[in-house]
């Protein structure tokens, strides 16, 4: 196992029979088994992080923390100034048998940019606020969940599942797991999904207080009932159906799509 970590501008390593390549304010991981498929996880509390696939065998992370405040700038109160005492930065890698963690140790807002070889299994990224989520150029199962900012997958290999809560979800396929169940969700914003023209799927599909429009001939699923009658002490109860059900191509594994305050988008590759 390889523990690498970044405090401020200083970069500690422990390393087991193993090497590492650093330089300020970067950490390159070098994978246990170079050239093979390998697993990300990536998990912030305040903070952005911007994933991009490159040709490269290492896993190469630049850390930056929150800008710092004007230096013209100083906070007084009762007659007395503030002093900043700068940046304090705690990022950890670590790797196993190809299977890389990185996390921040404290609440600082901190933003993380890494390059990774194309030919992931699988990518996990999570961050809550402060930043957004982008991801471009890889390949592998993608599970994206953030809270306070948008996500953007753009030219991926797989599947993805892309989850916030305020902010837009935009994603684009290059080539999709035609066996892989899917699913794209916010509350606040649009959702927004490029597939290739063969796509085969089942669509579970809901906006609250939008609209939705597909590239897609959809056909409707009338084996889902959009009114559901139920009886309990001599009480009975409607419940209507406000999703929509339908299957592009004779269908496939299910895709579901949903938000709240936006649209939603299904586009076709041209």
């Amino acid at each position: 196992m390889k523990a690498i970590k970044f405090t401020g501008f200083i970069l500690a390593a422990i390393l087991s029979n193993t090497r590492l390549m650093a330089q300020e304010q970067q950490l390159v991981v070098p994978l246990s088994d170079p050239g093979k498929a390998y697993k990300l996880n990536v998990g912030l509390t305040s903070g952005s992080i911007k994933v991009s696939g490159y040709d490269g065998k290492d896993v190469v992370i630049d850390v930056t923390g929150a800008p710092e405040r004007n230096k013209n700038q100083h906070e007084t109160e009762n007659g007395m100034k503030r002093l900043s005492g700068g940046q304090n930065v705690a990022v950890n890698a670590r790797e196993k048998n190809n299977e890389i963690n990185v996390e921040a140790e404290n609440m600082k807002t901190v933003s993380l940019e890494l390059k990774v070889p194309k030919n992931a299994t699988s990518i996990k990224l999570s961050t809550v606020n402060n930043g957004n989520i982008n991801v471009n150029d890889v390949s592998g199962a993608l599970e994206i969940q953030n809270v306070n900012g948008f996500i953007s997958a753009l030219n991926i290999s797989g599947s993805v599942v892309a989850n916030t809560v305020n902010g837009k979800v935009l994603v684009t396929f290059k080539n999709m797991d035609p066996k892989a169940a899917m699913a794209f969700s916010t509350l606040n914003g649009n959702v927004d999904v490029t597939f290739p023209a063969s796509l085969k799927a089942n669509f579970k599909i809901r906006s609250d207080q939008g609209q939705v429009y597909s590239d897609f001939d959809m056909v409707g699923d009338s084996s889902h009932p959009k009114a559901t009658k139920t009886a309990k002490d001599g009480m009975y109860r409607l419940t209507i159906e406000d999703w929509i059900y339908g299957k592009v191509a004779g269908g496939g594994p299910e895709i579901l799509m949903k938000n709240m305050n936006g649209n939603i988008y299904l586009h076709k590759t041209k």
